[in-house]
Order: structure tokens, then sequence, then C-alpha cells
């Protein structure tokens, strides 16, 4: 799989290609479309990898070896000014300067100020290396030599000196901290050493004995530290080196002043662990520079230090390190996307979007991760693990999606699994992680329904086979109902179902199992299909329609376009195959006006449809489809939502109730919510005040027993009073009341 990701801050350019054939046919435009107002991706878990190449004053140039491309990226630090002036006769000015070539000539050039220079290598001389305005050369005689531009056009040849009489050079050179120091290995009778070269006379010192250049090597102007050996960088010649502090399993980053840094760049992401840690090379005292920060790390020519680090990789970001007068400082300075998965399946809930894929590494490993958006439909909080798929149904021939998820508005979800015995259950997760509860439907070959918070519709393969399935909370599944199969619906405790005269819908009541409404829907048929939201009553007579919406507040019918739909609230939405555009039609204001949400990419994932490359929001929200990128655009429906209302309760007491077992209420509500819920004694004095946002549309709340001072609230009754406020602001708030025990 082919991963992607976007840049933030980075200025990309490209070209576009012209032709001078002539159209003979006029072109036709796309649909006008809605303007999503948000893109949302599933990230993978494990933070993108950023590969640092060279690591100046004023930006870096880095990889992303997880996209597949070699190409370099740069990058620009935030409020850099560029010196008055740059060139070899200030060496300082090297820590902004990139060099080129390499035989027979090299160029160098200042990437701030854009001055350059070139340099010819003398015969005899092999080019091996280059920090800032230097470059070191060897000659056939092994020696090693200094060049810089000069003034005047020329190339100056600083010979090395210091090396010991018979010394070797190893030939592999470390750049650092620095551009006035060369890390410089070589072996003299069998040991190996390590030195730095100054660049700026051609005087090379050495530093530590029994280490090579191929272990780690990190240096500034002030220290050198190679395998496990630090010394001062100014010590008098001779000065044994120290060994290195160390930080449990933390490996040495770099030098950055008088800091070592120190982190843990393992591939496994684990935020609560892993830090850059500085401690002082003067005093031992250790500080944590960068919280959550893994992966990449790598010295700046200025004496910094550049790593990755963030909370999760959806947050992710290059810090770069520089020197303070008592330890070190780092600034954020580029912010890198996380990697993108597959979606396999979607779903909009209650103001939330799930997303099902796999965000690791690994095959076999799919899972659903949420997202919260606002009410307008931007994100609105971190992509957060909801739930593992067990035992997923194997895809039927024309499912429209698979697989197949009906969102319930209560932050669970439902699906199919089938069982070693070749059937299936109702599978409901995603309330809270890795909560499962599955109803037996002993029947194979289905499909889910609709369902909203407890209950699930379950249209079997076996013909006539519907059942709905019960999933109370903090229960395994039961079934409630098992009929003989017709078109369906369930919206809070109610499952629709037609009735005996043509047109007519009927309301079951799945608590009490009573028949509760009857509707004439004014279709001229016994519907094939029907859906629920609120007061609309969706039907249609086939796929060549007709079709239309019944609003039970007003009594109004209202004819729609014919076609696969599905319903929300206020709206239709629906695919037309043939052109690719999601047809939004409004129908709340008693006609219906289509206008086209999105324009779909041409090629499927799979066969398209609902939670497959598009999903609606029945609980009071919007609209999301997959774009030709594999992310999740989403569009404001824009259509006004319908009052606040209660689908189902759950508000039976707990005994006690206690901290052990507390009371648990739910209410399933029509959208989100904010809510506060008050205990109130027969005397009229609250004894305690919860408050809270729903879960989806769902309010869940948890009263131990205790008032508000503290102390524990005396036996009796107590009157419980719900207010909710609409998350959307639309309509009046809430209120509902009942009464609750303490014993």
């Amino acid at each position: 799989m082919t991963r992607s990701r976007r840049l933030v801050g980075l200025a990309l350019s490209g070209a576009v290609a012209l032709t001078c054939a002539v159209q003979t046919v006029p072109a036709q435009a796309a649909p006008a479309a809605d303007t999503p107002v948000a893109t949302v991706q599933l990230n993978q878990v494990t933070p993108p990898e950023v590969l640092f190449g060279w690591a100046g004053a004023s930006g870096f140039r880095y990889t992303l070896p997880d996209t597949g491309s070699p190409t370099a990226h740069w990058a620009d630090y935030p409020g850099y000014t560029p010196p008055a002036h740059a060139g070899p006769d200030d060496l300082a000015t090297g820590t902004d300067v990139i060099t080129t070539g390499g035989v027979g000539t090299v160029t160098q050039k200042h990437q701030s100020t854009g001055v350059s220079v070139t340099l010819t290598v003398p015969q005899g001389q092999t080019y091996k290396t280059a920090v800032g305005w230097s470059v070191l050369t060897q000659d056939a005689d092994g020696a090693l030599h200094v060049l810089r531009a000069a003034g005047d056009g020329t190339t100056t040849d600083l010979p090395v000196t210091g090396l010991p009489s018979g010394a070797t050079p190893d030939g592999v050179y470390r750049t650092g901290g620095s551009v006035r120091r060369l890390a410089v290995g070589y072996t003299l009778d069998g040991v190996d050493s390590l030195g730095l070269l100054d660049l700026a006379d051609g005087t090379f010192r050495s530093y530590v004995t029994g280490v090579t250049t191929t272990g780690p090597v990190r240096f500034n102007d002030r220290w050198l530290v190679a395998g496990n050996k630090v010394a001062r960088v100014d010590a008098a010649p001779g000065t044994d080196p120290v060994p290195v502090p160390t930080y449990g399993d933390y490996k040495i980053q770099g030098v950055v002043g008088d800091q070592l840094m120190l982190a843990n760049p393992s591939v496994v992401f684990s935020p609560d662990t892993y830090r850059l840690v500085g401690i002082s090379l003067a005093d031992g005292t250790r500080t944590t520079v960068i919280d959550n920060s893994s992966g990449s790390y790598t010295p700046t020519l200025d004496g910094g230090l550049l790593a990755t680090a963030g909370p999760s990789s959806a947050d992710w970001h290059v810090y770069r390190v520089t020197p303070t007068e008592t330890g070190a400082t780092a600034a954020r300075v580029l912010d890198v996307e996380a990697n993108r998965s597959t979606i396999g399946g979607m779903m909009l809930s209650g103001g939330e979007l799930l997303m099902d894929g796999n965000v690791t590494d690994q095959g076999g490993y799919d899972s659903v991760h949420g997202v919260q958006l606002d009410a307008a439909g931007r994100p609105a909080g971190p992509q957060t693990y909801r739930a593992s798929l067990l035992n997923l149904s194997p895809c039927l021939a024309g499912d429209v999606a698979c697989p197949q998820f009906e969102a319930l508005g209560d932050g669970g979800f439902a699906y199919l699994s089938t069982g070693a015995d070749g059937k299936e259950s109702v599978h409901v997760t995603g309330r809270e992680p890795n909560s499962y509860a599955a109803e037996p439907t002993g029947a194979s070959g289905g499909r889910i329904g609709t369902g909203t918070g407890r209950y699930v519709l379950y249209n079997g393969g076996t013909p006539g086979v519907q059942k709905v399935a019960d999933f109370p909370r903090g229960a395994d599944g039961r079934t409630a109902l098992d009929r003989t199969r017709t078109a369906a619906a369930v919206w809070g405790q109610r499952l629709w179902t037609p009735g005996t005269s043509q047109g007519s819908v009927v309301g079951y009541d799945l608590k009490s199992g009573k028949n509760v409404a009857t509707v004439a829907t004014g279709a001229p048929c016994t519907p094939s299909e029907i859906q629920a939201v609120n007061a609309w009553l969706y039907w249609s007579c086939g796929a060549s329609g007709p079709a239309g919406v019944h609003d039970r507040a007003t009594n109004r019918a209202i004819t729609v376009p014919a076609g696969q739909a599905r319903l929300a609230d206020g709206y239709l939405l629906r695919e037309n195959r043939t052109t690719h555009e999601l047809l939004l039609t409004d129908f709340h204001a008693g006609s219906a006006i289509t206008r086209t949400a999105a324009v779909l990419p041409t090629t499927d994932r799979d066969t398209g449809g609902n939670t497959g490359r598009w999903t609606v929001d029945r609980f009071g929200g919007n609209v999301a489809y997959l774009t030709d990128r594999g992310q999740v655009a989403i569009v404001t429906a824009g259509v006004p939502t319908s009052p606040l209302a209660q689908m189902e309760a759950q508000t039976d007491a707990a005994p006690g109730p206690t901290v052990a077992e507390p009371w648990l209420p739910v209410w399933q509500l029509s959208k989100p919510s904010a809510w506060t819920l008050q205990l109130i004694s027969t005397t009229g004095t609250v004894a305690r005040t919860l408050t809270g946002t729903s879960t989806a549309a769902a309010v869940r709340a948890s009263w131990d027993g205790a008032t508000t001072a503290g102390g524990r609230a005396p036996r009796g009754s107590y009157t419980w009073k719900l207010t909710a406020e609409p998350r959307d602001h639309e309509g009046p708030d809430l209120l509902l009341t009942g009464t609750a025990t303490v014993n």
C-alpha cells in the first residue's frame, strides 16, 4: 500500500501541461458541488519517519521514505534573517553553506544569501568531504588538505598537520555541530583513535583512543563525544576523556552547547515513555528538552539539533534545538502530516466520523477510529481508537458497501460477524474501546437494516427472516422481536413496518410490544423500503419509484426522487451512479429541492453506497464522502434540524447507588447536546448536579449516591431533572424528569 502525506507550511510548485489539439466537441462542465468544510484522513498510528539531510542555520533538507519517493524537501526556519555578508573569508557564515560536486571542481552556495563560489581540486588530490566553506581532500601519499576559495577566484591549499607519525586515516570523516571542526579517525600501531581537525588552521589533535568513527560521534566547538567517552575541546593536551553520562537505554543524539542530548529513537511509539533529555556536561544536571520525542535526530552546522516529536502521529513536528546560557531550548519549525491509511468503510453519527481501516504497518489489524466534529463538520478533536472488528462477515455479491456498518447514535455501531458454524451474529461495539456485545441470528448471508441506540434491525439472507436485536446498557444482546421479513426501519424504540392498507405504515413499540401508531403515507403501494428519522417517514415503491416522505409532525406528504437513498433529518442523500453525483434532496419545508453535494471519484474502491464511499449523519448532522485521494470530505447539509427529542431511555435504578454500583442512566436523544442532570430530594433540595456533553446523541450519566458536599444522600425518592441544550442551538432545550431511589 502506498502512503502519502501532506506537509504543512511547505511551499510546493508544479507545472501545467498544455496541448495544441483542437477541441471539436464542447466540454461539459462538471456539476457545481458544495465546497467541503473539512477533509479528514485515517491516520496511521506510527508517526511519519523523517530522514534529515543537510541541516544549516536557515533551514534543512529532508526526505520522507514512507512516501516511496526519493525527492528531497526543503524547510526554512520561521523568521530567519540572512547575514549581511557571507563568504569564505568569514568561516562562521559557513553554517548555511551547501556543497555540490567533488570531481575536479566543487561548488559552494550560501543557502540564505545566494553567495556562491567554486573551488578547483588540485591534480593528485581526491575530494573527501566538506564543512561550511572548507573542503577536505587527500593526496596520493595519504596526506590531508583543507581547501578554500580565495577572493581572487583561486583555491587555497592548507596541508593538515598534527596527525601522529605513521597514522593512517580511516577514511570516515564526521561532521557535527560546528563549521570549524571535523572528526577524523585514524589507526596507529593497530589502535583506533579519534580527534578533531581545526579547519581554520589545518591542525589536528587526538582526543580519544580505542574508538572509531564507525560508532556514535557527536561534537561541537566545546565537546567531543565518541563511544562512551567525552572530552572538552579546550582541555589541555594529554587530558584523559571521562565516561559519558547515561540515561537508561537512551542513545546519544548530539551535543548542544554544554548539553548532551539523549533520546530513544525506537520505532515503537510511546509518548508516555520517550522524550529528548539534556544532561549538562558541565555539572550533570538533567532536563527534559522535548516531551514525546522519538524517531529522527541530526546535528545542525550551527551547533544545534533537529528532532522529531509530538503526542501522536497526527500531531507530529520537527523541532530545532538551540543552546541557551543555562541549557537548551526547542522551537517547532515544521509540521508533518500523518501517514494516511486506506479507508475500508465509514460512518457519521451524532457529530462523529468513524473510519474503518488498518492503521498499522502490519496486516490483519483493521479497526475503527473516531474523530469528533463540530456543528459545521470540522474536526474538533484527535483521532481515537474505538474498536477492532471480530469475525467480520464476508462480503456478499452485490453489496453496496462492505463491510457494512450501522452507526447507532450513542457512540456505538453495529456490524455482522460470522461464527465457525457459518451463522451470523449482530455485533455492537464502539461505545467504549473494545466493549463488545453480540446477539446470534441463527441465519447467514444477511444484512443490517437500520438501528438506533440499543436496537438493531437484521434482515437475514434466509427468505423471510427478520429480527430486532436489543443491546441494553451494560448487557449482552438479546432478540427483542422475531418476525417475517418486510420493509422495516428502527428509530428509537419503534419499529416501522407496512400496515394492512395500501400506503399505511405502522409503528410498533419494542418495549411495550404494542402497535402505537398508524400513518397513512399516501404511497400508492405497499412500501418495499421504509426509513425513519425523527418525525420523517421515507417510503419507496421500488428502484423506479415513486418515493416520498411523510412528515408525521404536520401530516404532510412530500414527493421525492426515486432511487437508492439514505434518510437524514430533513433531507435525503443518494448517489447517481452514472454522473457520480452525490445528490442531497432538502424536503424540510414541504417540497423537494435537490442539489449536488459532491461529485464522487469516477473509479470506485467498491460498488459505492452508504458507509462505503459516502455516508450521512441521521442524528442532526452532515454528509461525508471519499475523495480521489482516499480522504473523507465533510459537506455541511445546510438543512435545519428537528427539535431535540428523546428516542428511548434506560433510567431504571441501581442498588444503592454506590461507587461500585452507580446509577447509570442513558437517554438516547435525536442529536448531540450539552446536558445538566439534577437530583432533587422530596424537600426540593438539589442533592447533586451533574453536567456533561452527549456521547454522539446519547446522554450517559453516573451517580454514586453522593451529594455535592461529598456526603451520602439520605435514603428515599429523588426527582431527577435532565436539561439538554442542542449543540447546534436549533430548537428549544429538552427537559425530562423522572424518579430515582436511594436505599
